[in-house]
C-alpha cells in the first residue's frame, strides 16, 4: 500500500494540469470577441474526436456561433432554424471544398473536420452569413469573450505552442511552458 501512494506521489507532477488563462488585445477591431486560444500540441499525444457532434445553428440569417472550435475528427451538425431555406458550404481547401446543398427550416445536415483547418463557412442563399469552423489538433482550446478574457482547463503541464487566431487579425503564436495556473496574454493586429 505504501509503495503504490509512493509511485502515485511521484508521477503527481507528471500529470499535473491547470488552467491556461489570459487575455487577448485584438488592435483595430471593436472588440476582442471570437479569437480562438488553443495548444497546437501536446508531445506523445494524440486525441480521438468527440462522438457527440457539435452544433452551428442558422438562425435569424447568422450563423451561430460565429467561429466554433472543434477538434481534429469531429463532425459539425449545421441546423436551420430559420423559416427560409439554407445552404451550407465552405470554399477551402482544407475542408475538401464542401456543399451541402440547401435544406428548410427544422432540417440539419453534417460535415465532419477530417483535418487541421480554418473553414470559412458561407450560405449561397444568403451571401452576407459568414462563419468559422476551426478544427484544431487538441481539446484545449477556448473563444475569448468581448473583453478578450479566456479559459482552457486541464491543460497538462510541459512546454507547448499556444496559438491564437481570429477572424480579422493575423494569427500568432508563442512557445510557453505550463506549470499549473499559467497565464498567457497575446496582442494582434488587423
Amino acid at each position: 500500500m505504501k509503495a503504490a501512494v509512493a509511485i502515485a506521489l511521484l508521477l503527481a507532477p507528471l500529470c499535473a494540469a491547470g488552467d491556461l488563462h489570459g487575455k487577448i488585445t485584438c488592435k483595430g477591431v471593436r472588440d476582442s470577441s471570437d479569437a480562438v486560444v488553443y495548444v497546437d500540441s501536446i508531445p506523445g499525444k494524440t486525441f480521438a474526436p468527440p462522438a457527440e457532434h457539435k452544433v452551428m445553428d442558422q438562425k435569424n440569417l447568422v450563423f451561430a456561433p460565429k467561429v466554433l472550435p472543434v477538434l481534429v475528427g469531429t463532425t459539425v451538425d449545421f441546423h436551420n432554424s430559420d423559416a427560409v431555406l439554407h445552404n451550407v458550404f465552405s470554399p477551402d481547401a482544407c475542408c475538401d471544398k464542401f456543399n451541402l446543398g440547401t435544406w428548410p427550416q427544422g432540417q440539419s445536415k453534417s460535415q465532419k473536420f477530417d483535418k487541421v483547418c480554418n473553414a470559412t463557412i458561407l450560405c449561397k442563399v444568403h451571401p452576407e452569413m459568414e462563419a468559422f469552423i476551426l478544427a484544431v489538433p487538441t481539446p484545449y482550446f477556448a473563444v475569448t469573450k468581448a473583453d478578450g478574457g479566456f479559459t482552457i482547463p486541464g491543460v497538462p503541464d510541459g512546454s507547448v505552442t499556444v496559438k491564437v487566431w481570429h477572424p480579422k487579425c493575423k494569427p500568432t503564436q508563442k512557445l510557453m511552458t505550463v506549470a499549473g495556473a499559467t497565464e498567457a496574454d497575446f496582442t494582434i493586429q488587423k
